[in-house]
């Protein structure tokens, strides 16, 4: 795996008492709120060397088709990335957990086929600056998965996610912010937009100020 180096310490982002109850409501939300579906459909024609930014407690790993020769898992987290590492030896493609974080990525330039983004960039400190890194490590023409909940579309809902990001969200949610402009951001760090669908998670009950996802396709231009 192509490595560079970085002086970020080890365990930038420690969130122990969230990570264990982030893995708890993950794996019920598998079935429950459609998330299992979702990652499949996220996930489905990938080929290639992939490096997967925020594994989490690795539940993107049982949806990798075979096709994939590799998947480099950034995690900064260490309960989530101890949760990962035990995913990736039930996995049927190869899985390789490693520590960083989405800003400053341990990894070479243009060295990956793909790049996946999964319910992540909501929590990553410097949005911009993570996106510039992930377009850093794809190859020309290289595509960008993303799935990733962000700013709701009626004002509401928006102005309400806008006042929660600015006061207590992050603080109990490990640094999550609702209201982020997923596309906009993607727009803004170079990327080209292909294929997308806005969708509600859960699909049933009250709006959440989580609700608003997108599930779709970023491309790395070729020149």
């Amino acid at each position: 795996m192509p490595l560079r180096s970085t002086r970020l310490p080890r365990d930038a982002v420690h969130h122990p008492l969230f990570a264990r109850v982030y893995a708890r409501v993950s794996v019920v939300a598998e079935e429950r709120a459609g998330i299992g579906a979702h990652r499949e459909e996220l996930l489905a024609g990938l080929s290639g060397r992939v490096i997967e930014i925020g594994a989490g407690n690795g539940l993107n790993f049982a949806h990798y088709p075979r096709q994939v020769s590799e998947v480099v898992a950034i995690e900064p987290e260490r309960t989530l990335r101890r949760m990962a590492t035990a995913a990736a030896l039930r996995a049927d493609v190869p899985v390789d957990v490693v520590p960083g974080v989405a800003e400053a990525l341990p990894v070479k330039s243009e060295a990956f086929d793909a790049a996946v983004t999964s319910l992540v960039l909501c929590s990553v400190r410097d949005l911009p600056r993570a996106l510039r890194e992930i377009r850093r490590v794809l190859r020309p023409g290289g595509e960008l998965r993303f799935f990733e909940h962000g700013r709701a579309e009626g004002r509401a809902m928006a102005t309400a996610q806008q006042a929660l990001d600015r006061t207590v969200w992050p603080l109990l949610f490990g640094g999550c912010h609702t209201g982020r402009d997923t596309l906009s951001a993607l727009e803004g760090a170079g990327f080209e937009i292909g294929a997308y669908r806005r969708l509600r998670v859960p699909e049933q009950g009250p709006q959440l100020p989580t609700s608003a996802h997108v599930l779709g396709v970023a491309r790395r231009p070729s020149a």
